[in-house]
């Protein structure tokens, strides 16, 4: 089982960057997925989470809602994140992660936890002023 996560870059404030995380092994279809991102010196902070079982469910930090929008792809078993209005404090690692069975809310757990059943690698992000 695998995760891959691509789509980083360098760009300016006020820019654009599509993330994505693409599944190998299973299917995105049934489990929660999140994404979250790591500064240095800042603590771990849960960006956007999509559960697709059932109906779509998304949500987003407060810090992103409304510059990011988060979508799957069940056909390629991939799941997207489109940053827009970037932010130099946007500038982070950001990693994509898939945990089953698990709530997709706003001020959910994914918010905070980062202990997830598979993780991909992460793409770093740089958002310059």
């Amino acid at each position: 089982f695998q995760l891959q996560a691509s789509g980083g870059g360098l760009v300016q404030a006020g820019g654009s960057l599509r993330l994505s995380c693409a599944a190998s092994g299973f299917s995105l279809n049934y489990y929660r997925i999140s994404w979250f991102r790591q500064a240095p010196g800042k603590a771990d902070e849960g960006v956007s989470c999509i559960r697709s079982s059932g109906g779509t469910i998304t949500a987003y930090a407060d810090s992103v809602q409304g510059r990011f929008t988060i979508s799957s792809d069940n056909a390629k078993n991939t799941v997207y994140l489109q940053m827009n209005n970037l932010k130099p404090e946007d500038t982070a690692v950001h990693y994509c992660a898939a945990d089953l069975h698990r709530r997709c809310s706003y001020g959910g757990t994914w918010l905070h936890d980062f202990h997830h059943d598979y993780r991909g690698q992460g793409t770093q992000v740089t958002v310059s002023s």
